[in-house]
């Protein structure tokens, strides 16, 4: 439960407009509990999270992005869901892992590489919104491949946010029928999601309110210097237990 208050925490400062902070919730969360328990559990929170950041961000989205990568996004999501019925906790912890790792090292490193990044078009967008219906079905971190194809573009911040929380808030929706059909939707899994919605609610509106008012360089250092070390402990365990 305390890992559980830290993740949703970190999803509502995400939510609020901290772009990126959520991809830490399931990596830490999946420290202590199987990955697509840990999913079903914040999925509560994070729907909550979204009325209200839809709400905020209403009026402020690219109608033209959305058009692309919603359905390329529920294709994704669809074969992510097909996998996830053959994959262990091993191999989903391990994904996990490697995704947070991947996402962590290309902000490190996204200077060197930017010139080799494809320009945005309806194919990035199909492309990558297709990825990120895979990752955020099964790692709850769709945002880094949304982010290929949307921050090439330099999109005004409250118009950018506004479409990232749309992919969002859509995915989430799609991942209620995915995950009962999983048998994640359990009884459990949902009282205590439900129980965390207050502190969900309260993060976002504090996400919200420093977005505006936080220079936030210091914070996202130390955000990704943890999230890797997360992401190498996944990695590790899993890679041990599949052994």
């Amino acid at each position: 439960m305390a890992v559980a208050i830290i993740g949703v925490c970190l999803l509502g400062f995400s939510k609020g407009g901290f772009l990126g902070l959520g991809v830490m919730a399931l990596p830490l969360m999946s420290l202590f509990v199987p990955p697509l328990q840990a999913a079903a559990i914040i999925l509560p929170t994070a729907i909550a999270q979204d009325f209200l950041t839809l709400w905020v961000y209403r009026r402020e989205w690219s109608a033209w992005n959305l058009k692309i990568m919603l359905p390329s996004m529920f294709a994704g999501m669809c074969v992510a869901w097909l996998l996830a019925a053959s994959l262990s906790a091993a191999h989903i912890r391990l994904a996990i892992g490697l995704i947070a790792a991947l996402f962590v090292l290309r902000h490190w490193l996204s200077g060197r590489f930017e010139r080799w990044t494809p320009k945005p078009s309806a194919a990035t967008g199909i492309v990558f919104g297709a990825i990120g219906g895979v990752t955020t079905m099964l790692a709850n971190a769709g945002g880094p491949a949304w982010q290929i194809h949307l921050l090439p573009q330099k999109l005004e911040k409250l118009p950018y946010i506004g479409t990232v929380s749309i992919l969002f808030a859509a995915s989430n929706f799609i991942k209620i029928p995915g995950f009962a059909t999983l048998g994640f939707l359990t009884r459990d899994n949902l009282l205590i999601g439900l129980t965390l919605v207050p502190i969900a609610i309260a993060s976002n509106y504090a996400g919200i309110w420093m977005v505006r008012r936080v220079s936030t360089e210091m914070f996202f250092r130390i955000a990704y210097v943890l999230m890797f070390v997360i992401a190498i402990e996944l990695i590790r365990g899993s890679v041990r237990e599949l052994w």
